[in-house]
C-alpha cells in the first residue's frame, strides 16, 4: 500500500499527489473508496477500526476503506485493499460517488471524492489484527437504528454513506434483503 493519496478536484481530476497524513493534515481534496459488503440474508459487513489507526481508531465502518495509489484503477486498489485488510476476494461493483470534507480528530481533516463500490460475501472475514479489531454483520435497518442512538461510535463517511447506499439500491434495485 502507497502513503501516496492521489489529490483531485471537485470533478475528479488529478491535479498531483500528497503523501497521506499531510493531505489530511492540510484537508486536501483526494480520492478515496468505501466498500460495502452484504451476504446472502441481506446483512451488511461492518466492522470496527484498530484503536491504533491514525484517525477514527475504535469507530464502526464499512467493510473496507482507503485510498488508491498515485496511477493505480481506483476498482482494482478497492478488490487489493479489502484482501489485505479483511482477508476478502470477491467481485465488486461501483455504484456512486460522493464527496465530504469533515474533522476526524488528531487535527486531520478527511476531504474525499470516494468511489463506493458494494459486492456479495458469504464467509467469514479474515481481518488484519493491525486493521479491525472486530466485525459483525448486520441489516442495514438495525445499522440505521444504531447510528440514530449512537452516531459518536460510527465513521463520519459512513454516516454520510448509509443515505446514499440506500438510495442507490433503492434506485438500483439491489436484492440486499
Amino acid at each position: 500500500m502507497t502513503n501516496e493519496v492521489v489529490l483531485v478536484n471537485e470533478m475528479d481530476e488529478v491535479v498531483g499527489t500528497m503523501e497521506k497524513l499531510r493531505a489530511h493534515q492540510e484537508g486536501l481534496l483526494h480520492r478515496a473508496f468505501s466498500v460495502f459488503l452484504f451476504n446472502r440474508e441481506g446483512k451488511m459487513l461492518l466492522h470496527r477500526r484498530a484503536e491504533g489507526k491514525y484517525h477514527s481508531g475504535g469507530l464502526w465502518t464499512n467493510a473496507c476503506c482507503s485510498h488508491p495509489g498515485p496511477g493505480e484503477d481506483i476498482a482494482q486498489a478497492a478488490t487489493n485493499r479489502l484482501k489485505e485488510e479483511m482477508g476478502i476476494q470477491c467481485e465488486i461493483k461501483k455504484l456512486f460517488e460522493f464527496t465530504y470534507k469533515a474533522e476526524v480528530g488528531n487535527d486531520l481533516t478527511e476531504y474525499e471524492y470516494d468511489h463506493v463500490f458494494a459486492g456479495v460475501y458469504n464467509d467469514a472475514p479474515q481481518p488484519d489484527p493491525e486493521e479491525v479489531s472486530e466485525w459483525k454483520w448486520m441489516h442495514l435497518e438495525s445499522v440505521k437504528e444504531e447510528m440514530q442512538k449512537h452516531p459518536e461510535q460510527f465513521t463520519v463517511w459512513f454516516r454520510i454513506a448509509i443515505p446514499l447506499l440506500e438510495k442507490s439500491i433503492y434506485e438500483k434495485q439491489i436484492p440486499v434483503s
